[in-house]
């Protein structure tokens, strides 16, 4: 019954699309190590009662297994939580600020109705030890960076601050189970609900328009202007403050035109603290990559540090950019018995000259007309002489 599925939400990745992930995933590593980011792996598998219970995913989304001393471990949910736990262990000596990256398979289960991948790649960095606005104009300069090289070019990144809607909230809720309700709303991108919940509210009409007009602050850095009018706690003028600034490094940096601001985007993610933001390309439906400030986390891990960082969806990435890898002509050599050493240096000298190559005993082929015609050159080393063709 079983012999061809694979478990929910796991794929298969062909020749075809692999080589293509190959030539993305080396151009976006070449990026991120020009920037002086130097990559890291991780175990597969973490403690749940570190990792798993501080990378912020939901309980039911965790592949979860006990090891031999009872011990219950979690196939790594993400990248952010296992490279803080290095962070403040191994590298806890290095002086700050440290930057890190990865490339690595991560694992969240899906609900049958999903559709979602339970396993993808995700390719990112983590900024550690720096708490200034320099520090998120980089991670997103490098972010920006990352994309182009791949061919990437309708894309926008939406950056917000947890800051801002917590205090919007604050002021006008006073109560975090009801601002818990609309914080879903917005991470749902369910604007509808958002707005009819709101309308149901015990509020005045003064503090109602205020939680509606937070849908309206989506654009340019002149939304900045119009949200300062809603908030009056020194935290909600701060993230505002912080946002200008920001905005200002990546207006000089000339990478204004990739960015707008967002300020009803939250997370789900509960350790983030200051900026946050999203990636999204024009024909694709879905966020390409997250990320943004988690200034705590690093306090779960007894060590505490300032942190930012970015996350992209190779996956989904490579859905945006559509296009076909390089694929690397093959060679083959067909080869008899009698000719096989001919044959082992006819093919010796093509992979010096950085080809690849096939060397195939004609007797292992059944059909011969079927099995080269995948190849965009075949040579022959039957008989008494060597025939050469194109196919």
């Amino acid at each position: 019954m079983f012999m061809f599925e694979k478990p929910l939400g796991m794929r298969d990745t062909l020749p075809s699309l692999y080589e293509r992930k190959k030539q993305v995933r080396e151009k976006m590593t070449g990026v991120i190590g020009k920037w002086g980011y130097q990559f890291l792996e991780t175990p597969t598998l973490e403690f749940y009662e570190t990792v798993g219970v501080q990378s912020a995913i939901l309980d039911q989304q965790l592949f979860k297994l006990l090891d031999q001393q009872g011990h219950t471990l979690v196939l790594r949910p993400d990248m952010t939580a296992p490279i803080a736990r290095v962070a403040a262990s191994r590298l806890y000596n290095e002086q700050y600020p440290v930057r890190l990256a990865y490339e690595a398979n991560v694992f969240r289960a899906q609900q049958r109705e999903g559709g979602r991948p339970a396993e993808f790649e995700q390719v990112g960095i983590e900024l550690i030890g720096d708490a200034t606005t320099s520090a998120d104009a980089e991670v997103i300069g490098l972010l920006i960076s990352t994309l182009k090289d791949t061919g990437l070019k309708n894309f926008k990144i939406a950056i917000g601050h947890i800051g801002f809607a917590n205090a919007l909230f604050g002021e006008v809720l006073g109560n975090e189970d009801r601002a818990e309700v609309l914080r879903r709303y917005l991470y749902e991108k369910n604007y509808v609900g958002y707005r009819e919940h709101v309308k149901s509210l015990p509020l005045s009409s003064i503090d109602r328009q205020r939680l509606l007009k937070l849908l309206q602050l989506r654009g340019g850095v002149e939304k900045l202007a119009d949200a300062k009018e809603l908030v009056t706690t020194q935290a909600g003028l701060e993230a505002l403050g912080e946002l200008t600034s920001l905005w200002g490094i990546l207006d000089d940096f000339g990478l204004s035109d990739y960015v707008k601001l967002d300020l009803n985007l939250v997370s789900h993610m509960s350790y983030y603290t200051g900026v946050l933001f999203e990636v999204y390309a024009d024909n694709i439906g879905f966020l390409l990559g997250n990320g943004g400030r988690y200034d705590r986390l690093f306090a779960q891990f007894e060590k505490g540090a300032p942190a930012t960082g970015f996350g992209i969806h190779l996956d989904r990435l490579m859905e945006a950019l559509d296009d076909k890898a390089e694929l690397k002509m093959i060679h083959c050599v067909l080869f008899s018995q009698e000719r096989r050493s001919e044959a082992m240096e006819f093919a010796s000298n093509l992979r010096l000259k950085d080809n690849n190559v096939v060397m195939q005993d004609i007797s292992g082929v059944q059909n011969i007309d079927a099995f080269t015609k995948k190849f965009a050159d075949v040579n022959y080393f039957i008989g008494s002489r060597k025939e050469e063709r194109d196919e």
